[in-house]
């Protein structure tokens, strides 16, 4: 069975989000290099060839396989000004049926970050899952301690629901994390993207 190609763009006020290309490589791998001591504290460690080409044209090909299957979005923020990478957002575990969930993760280059730039990708995504997509919950989770992921998320209208013990292994270590969510119809309160 051949997938059609499904294309996903989406326009924000400064930034384009789509997907990963095999041309991003080189910009994708400074990046991630470049900003390894401010990203390494808040994910998974990264595995031993991490930075390579072979990695990142896997990053594209499952990408591309997400997007076509609806399992996930995988989106890089690119400047439309400078044409610069400056990090990435993916709706992943998107659930149909009747969850109509998925599950936020995000990263920006330090150079990139407390510049409104991921706020502006957060309310685009969600944006896009609640009225592109039908979706009627987003998630995320982050560590407790990381201050800057938890204010963008509230400031783009997410809502704190509890902790999860042992939630991800961060750093080489299982994490409890803090759990938010925006819903469509949010009895708690409009979200921002709503």
């Amino acid at each position: 069975m051949l997938l059609t190609r499904k294309k996903i763009r989406i326009e924000t006020e400064r930034m384009t989000l789509r997907p990963p290309i095999h041309s991003d490589f080189r910009s994708w791998a400074w990046m991630r290099e470049s900003s390894a001591d401010f990203l390494t504290p808040w994910e998974p460690v990264w595995a031993a060839d991490h930075l390579s080409r072979k990695n990142f044209t896997n990053r594209v090909y499952w990408a591309q396989r997400s997007i076509n299957t609806g399992v996930a979005v995988p989106l890089f923020l690119v400047n439309r000004e400078t044409n610069e990478l400056m990090g990435a957002i993916t709706l992943d575990n998107i659930r149909r049926g009747p969850a109509q969930a998925g599950t936020l993760g995000y990263w920006v280059g330090k150079d990139h970050a407390r510049k409104g730039y991921m706020r502006e990708a957060i309310d685009a995504l969600v944006h896009y899952a609640f009225h592109r997509m039908d979706l009627s919950r987003i998630e995320a989770a982050c560590l407790p301690e990381n201050v800057a992921s938890r204010g963008v998320l509230e400031k783009s209208g997410f809502k704190y629901e509890g902790v999860a013990q042992s939630y991800l292994q961060i750093d080489g270590r299982w994490r409890t994390h803090v759990l938010y969510a925006a819903l469509r119809n949010d009895r708690r309160g409009r979200t921002q993207a709503g």
